[in-house]
């Protein structure tokens, strides 16, 4: 069992929430959040970008002058990739960027990035994480009590509740709902903060999935 420490609104540890290891990935698996990220980063890549080569350009095959005597340098068509708006010689293409991963295996490498945190104690835990209106004051004094002084991702059960409006013109803040966890957004981000609550509901709802496919195995 891994312990996760619990602090209330002033910064205190109040309690700690234990969670199993193995239901994370028992250890931090390098590789994996390697390939998981490198994926994540690739399937965000639009895969757009296009040029025209010569047979996309609108000039005329004609050679501009002879070959020789003329003093000046060989020719050939306008649209030769060396001359000014020329096709380019190996022009770009539209392509897909997207890689793909087993559905276990990403499952897997978002738990494992938990546990990476959990081990670095990078993972800050609020209990009654509930703000009575919107106050980016109250949520910057919330991370310097915590010492939290790097980039920070915010796990709420709602991204549209007053804590995630409070935190929305932080600097190095971001916010995202608990179910949506991923392996870049916590690679990305030093801190995890999250409502106790919302943490917990989350790693039930983990187990729950390890247990059904043990039993479907």
């Amino acid at each position: 069992m891994i312990q996760i420490p619990v602090h209330n609104i002033s910064g205190e540890q109040v309690g700690s929430v234990d969670v199993n290891e193995e239901l994370l990935g028992g250890e931090v698996r390098e590789i994996l959040l390697k390939q998981a990220y490198v994926r994540y980063h690739a399937n965000r890549r639009l895969g757009v970008a296009r040029t025209k080569n010569r047979a996309d350009t609108s000039y005329s095959t004609r050679k501009l002058y002879k070959q020789k005597g003329t003093g000046n340098a060989r020719r050939g068509s306008a649209g030769t990739n060396i001359m000014r708006h020329g096709g380019h010689g190996f022009a770009k293409r539209p392509k897909s960027w997207r890689q793909k991963m087993p559905t276990k295996m990403r499952r897997l490498a978002n738990r494992n990035a938990i546990l990476a945190k959990a081990v670095d104690n990078e993972i800050k835990l609020v209990e009654g994480f509930n703000f009575d209106k919107p106050s980016t004051k109250q949520f910057n004094s919330l991370l310097a009590a915590l010492k939290i002084d790097r980039t920070c991702l915010v796990a709420l059960a709602d991204t549209r509740s007053n804590e995630a409006k409070s935190a929305k013109n932080l600097e190095n803040v971001n916010t995202i709902q608990v179910e949506q966890l991923n392996v870049f957004d916590l690679l990305n981000h030093r801190y995890l903060l999250a409502d106790k609550e919302a943490f917990e509901a989350y790693v039930s709802k983990i187990s729950g999935q390890a247990k059904a496919n043990e039993e479907a195995a």
